[in-house]
């Protein structure tokens, strides 16, 4: 007689079954991969447009640029080589020095009023109101070109017919030849740009400051910190990032004045501000000595990049004390 097992029967796994295990789903794994071929192209043809721009208009005007700089080149001949007689007059050139020191006040002017402005503006649309209507009017300098600004602030501070010196006069002083004196001309080409610019910078810093939690405000508030103490204690290390790439912004363009010199003061009066792009654009088109324009253009690269390399170091603007 034979006795029946009381243990269940055993469960065989597919995968024991010769034949019966389950097939890899490699249809799955291709569309994976096909759609990711397929974003990858997507993407390519994204950037393009701006890929093709940044090769045209930056990248082969900047090495095209730097070997001028060893050549004599005037558009009507083909470029000779030269070597490095072009930095070597450089060096040696005193107009060349003397516009690097005037570009250098202008920044210095244009920086320190500009960013403590903007700041200033930032904190009270912050801290005060957030209407966006009058983050627009704020805006509003910015959306006028520099050479419409230029030429209404020459209208405007003109020694005889401006409406600035009519108020200068109108309240007993004596006129002031904001564009036409050596000592008054560059801080007030300073100050047009400082007016321009400043409600851009304002919306810069505006942004960062949206990304400090309130709690921390609020809870100062709570510990009896004035409105000072939390600007000093809270807006401004947690600022420091965005103004640190907001300063190396501002810095590149204020070496980059052109435009409301040429419209104002055409460098003058006796070279007072002839600042170092305009400097170049003379050299350029004006005496047609593209070599010697390309080495100076050179130098304000090598410039440029030492100032932006220290001022990310010095700033620590990867790093954030928002934890």
């Amino acid at each position: 007689m034979t006795v029946a097992s009381s243990s269940p029967p055993s469960r065989l796994s597919p995968r024991d079954v010769e034949g019966t295990a389950p097939k890899p789903r490699s249809g799955r794994k291709r569309e994976r991969d096909g759609g990711g071929r397929g974003d990858g192209a997507l993407a390519a043809l994204f950037i393009a447009p701006a890929m093709l721009g940044f090769l045209v208009f930056l990248l082969w005007p900047t090495l095209r640029g730097i070997y001028l700089s060893f050549t004599r080149f005037n558009l009507l001949t083909p470029a000779e080589w030269v070597g490095l007689d072009n930095y070597r007059r450089m060096v040696n050139d005193p107009i060349f020095w003397d516009s690097l020191k005037v570009t250098v006040e202008y920044v210095f002017i244009n920086i320190g009023i500009q960013t403590v402005s903007a700041l200033a503006v930032a904190v009270l649309l912050q801290r005060l109101t957030q209407s966006a209507v009058l983050r627009g009017v704020v805006l509003t300098p910015y959306l006028m070109s520099n050479v419409v600004a230029g030429i209404v602030w020459l209208w405007m501070l003109d020694t005889q017919l401006g409406i600035g010196n009519e108020i200068i006069a109108g309240l007993g002083f004596d006129r002031i030849p904001f564009l036409a004196d050596e000592t008054w001309a560059i801080p007030t080409i300073a100050l047009i740009n400082v007016w321009r610019h400043v409600g851009y910078t304002a919306l810069l810093l505006f942004a960062g400051l949206q990304a400090i939690p309130n709690d921390m405000y609020e809870a100062a508030k709570v510990d009896g910190a004035s409105e000072w103490r939390m600007f000093w204690r809270i807006t401004m290390p947690l600022l420091r990032p965005v103004l640190a790439v907001v300063l190396i912004m501002t810095v590149i363009g204020s070496f980059q004045v052109f435009d409301t010199v040429a419209v104002t003061t055409n460098g003058g009066p006796a070279n007072a501000t002839n600042v170092l792009q305009f400097y170049i654009y003379g050299s350029a088109f004006g005496r047609f000595q593209f070599g010697y324009a390309s080495a100076m253009s050179v130098a304000l690269l090598a410039v440029l990049s030492a100032i932006t390399i220290l001022q990310y170091r010095l700033t620590r603007a990867g790093q954030t004390d928002l934890g």
